[in-house]
């Protein structure tokens, strides 16, 4: 951890390489809350938006720009690294950090989520998941000693436990035995984590289902983790059912650890999540939706190839300070998109990734000026997000 010593005006953070988190601030009529999370790669201030970087590069961008625009922690995917280059590889070359030349803190997702983005070359076993290679058609058995082991050879200051993300809509039955195997699945991790330096995360399932998601929460609490994700949603439920879960879920994880809301990451949703009490995001939208040609704005989503802007020499945004936004129009981005230049991916990554870094500092502003209630409502007044 970084413990503060303070001398007159003098601040330092003394390292020590220990795994920390404390809340520094409450909203009086919220949940949200301001806090930091302490790794051995730095300080990570939350509220928290994490880039996917499932190869270990957010896709586009480099970790300089990454770190330009505010964010202080990415997620990789071990899994997808385990494949291609190989996570000894990595080991020897300097651990993630090393080998991608990112300095700040790493969590990597343990593969959990590949059961259900694969679903048509694995199979489920009591002892782990039964992949085929999506690269070469090769046979892999991923067990919750094997996740840990890979993510402690890679070094991420951040590991999740190896669960099953099983399909939206499951019956109460195999959301049960998926929950029994994934509580027992975290045992074995937390198990196999040792003494290691890394912090572990539990991740609370159980679907739609309330009486579920209390035994999922309950039973990791009871072993124990240093932080608590919420995962299985997002994925076909709707808006009200995936609001009631996470309410529900967080209404049984502690308050002096770190709370994850896994891949939702619309930017109303995280202004809702946080309100609810969550600390940390990732969803891959705002990458994703800008090499399809989606931008978000102050005033909402833009499709940037739409033919209304051909030559319009407006920005994207004239709020918008970002260097996409300074330099070029609509008009020549939307060239760039529809030639298929490499460009365009570069220019628009960067602002929604710019968008994304500066939400997430509004949002920790408004909450240490105790102003996150009026935040959020501005929010959904003047925001203008698409909330369909």
């Amino acid at each position: 951890m970084f413990i503060r010593e303070e001398s007159g005006s003098f601040v330092a953070f003394i390292y020590q390489a220990m795994f920390k988190f404390e809340v520094l601030n409450k909203d009086r009529e919220t949940k949200a809350r301001l806090g930091m999370i302490y790794t051995a790669h730095g300080l990570v201030e939350t509220p928290a938006f994490m880039p996917v970087a499932t190869q270990g590069s957010v896709k586009a961008m480099t970790p300089l720009e990454i770190e330009g625009f505010g964010f202080e922690m990415i997620v990789v995917n071990a899994y997808h690294l385990y494949l291609r280059p190989g996570f000894r590889t990595v080991e020897k070359l300097g651990g993630l950090h090393g080998f991608t030349s990112w300095n700040r803190s790493i969590l990597t997702d343990s593969g959990g989520y590949q059961v259900l983005s694969l679903s048509k070359v694995r199979k489920i076993k009591e002892g782990g998941i039964l992949f085929r290679s999506h690269l070469d058609g090769s046979e892999h058995f991923l067990t919750p000693q094997k996740s840990i082991e890979i993510q402690k050879a890679l070094g991420a200051d951040i590991m999740m436990c190896l669960d099953e993300c099983p399909p939206h809509p499951s019956t109460y039955e195999y959301l049960y035995n998926s929950l029994e195997l994934t509580s027992c699945w975290a045992k074995i991790c937390k198990e196999t984590k040792g003494d290691s330096e890394s912090a572990l995360f539990g991740i609370v399932h159980g679907g739609v289902f309330s009486e579920l998601r209390k035994k999922s929460a309950l039973e990791l609490l009871e072993i124990g983790f240093d932080g608590y994700a919420i995962g299985g949603l997002g994925i076909g439920e709707s808006k009200e059912e995936t609001c009631e879960m996470v309410v529900l879920s967080l209404s049984f994880l502690p308050e002096d650890k770190p709370r994850y809301l896994m891949g939702l990451g619309l930017p109303e949703d995280i202004v809702e999540a946080v309100s609810m009490g969550v600390d940390v995001f990732d969803c891959v939208l705002p990458t994703r939706n800008a090499r399809n040609g989606t931008l978000f704005t102050n005033h909402g989503k833009m499709v940037i190839k739409n033919a209304q802007y051909a030559e319009d020499e407006t920005p994207v945004d004239e709020d918008c300070e970002c260097y996409t936004c300074r330099n070029f129009s609509r008009a020549y981005l939307r060239h760039l998109y529809q030639a298929g230049e490499i460009l365009a991916s570069r220019l628009l990554t960067f602002h929604n990734l710019h968008f994304y870094g500066r939400l997430m500092k509004e949002i920790r502003e408004s909450i240490s000026r105790g102003q996150f209630s009026s935040f959020r409502t501005r929010f959904q007044l003047i925001g203008g997000f698409d909330k369909s």
